[in-house]
């Protein structure tokens, strides 16, 4: 099979980011072998692929949105069958018995390890999945669509609910990508005013196709107080400008698992008035299946830009510098 391989972190050139043939994985016991249709990209992967994350797993294959056909079961492994359409998210592995497993917050588990990082993950044409943590896909979507719900989706879904907006809340998303545009319409669906503030004049489009009250530049103040705000760009310096458009008891949520440095932020002009700064860390399990539900019964208009899987470089280059629009989405 074919399967890209960071070879060596760093960004543009001054890393190995290489195409390779190699033998089609074995599922463990307790795996299924997916043979891939479709694998979202993320910003996470640009993060693997420069070295802004640290290498957990050595030449790793990037990829954790992978929706594919089950093609084989290891022994033991339950609750699917080979034909099955199947996604694999980020999370891959939690122990079950730490306190933060038993308390419902797997997420938090040290013990946790991830698709795309420590082990391979689907810029490839096969991957594995432990079952447990395989998901079955909702209905009604082609694979292209249902790939970016697996990590852009389901982490835009756990940082809305981090931000405990109120009922009819006024809410500010900052940056609209993958995540936020899939974000925006979970919480325009429930009743939620969005405002919306982006450096892309093509994403702030979008957000107003998709129903959003404003759309501005980052570093705009958005028309009103808001309720609560999630920051979707990996842009520390937004976090002062995101916490002062808070109405008092606002909560600000940080949707990314790499930030640039946060500036100085001033108690009396950010924080008081019991203003919060919150940070979210992966998903659990019962997020995905929430989310998965809401997207069945809530059908979403996931905005995809399709890359062929040779051109994995392509994608990646064109996400750093903000050339995509929606979601990038790799096909074998």
């Amino acid at each position: 099979m074919r399967a890209w391989r960071v070879l060596r972190p760093g960004p543009g050139d001054e890393g190995e980011f290489a195409l390779q043939d190699e033998p089609r994985p074995r599922p463990e016991p307790g795996e299924l072998l997916v043979q891939v249709t479709a694998c979202g990209v993320c910003r996470t992967d640009l993060h693997v692929r420069d070295g802004d994350l640290p290498v957990h797993r050595p030449g790793v294959v990037p990829g954790h949105e992978v929706v594919g056909t089950v093609t084989a079961l290891g022994a033991g492994a339950r609750g699917f069958a080979e034909g099955d359409r199947v996604g694999i998210p980020w999370l891959r592995h939690t122990c079950g018995s730490c306190r933060h497993c038993r308390a419902g917050q797997e997420n938090l588990c040290p013990e946790s390890r991830y698709t795309g990082w420590d082990h391979d993950g689907g810029y490839a044409e096969y991957a594995t999945v432990p079952a447990a943590f395989a998901f079955a896909m909702p209905d009604g979507y082609r694979d292209t669509e249902l790939a970016p719900l697996l990590c852009a989706g389901i982490i835009g879904y756990r940082a809305l609910r981090r931000v405990s907006l109120p009922k009819a809340g006024r809410l500010g998303i900052y940056g609209f990508g993958a995540s936020a545009h899939l974000a925006a319409q979970v919480a325009l669906a429930e009743g939620a005013t969005v405002h919306v503030l982006t450096r892309s004049a093509r994403a702030r489009e979008l957000a107003l196709e998709l129903g959003a009250a404003s759309a501005g530049s980052a570093t705009e103040t958005p028309p009103e107080p808001l309720d609560g705000a999630i920051l979707f760009a990996p842009a520390g310096e937004l976090v002062p400008p995101a916490m002062q458009a808070l109405d008092r008891g606002g909560v600000l949520a940080v949707a990314g698992i790499h930030l640039t440095a946060i500036p100085e932020l001033h108690y009396q002009r950010h924080l008081f008035q019991e203003r919060e700064l919150r940070s979210v860390t992966a998903n659990t399990r019962a997020d995905a299946r929430e989310f998965l539900n809401f997207a069945q019964r809530n059908p979403l208009r996931v905005t995809t830009s399709p890359y062929p899987l040779l051109r994995a470089d392509r994608a990646l280059a064109d996400l750093a510098a903000n050339r995509v629009t929606g979601a990038a989405v790799l096909q074998p």
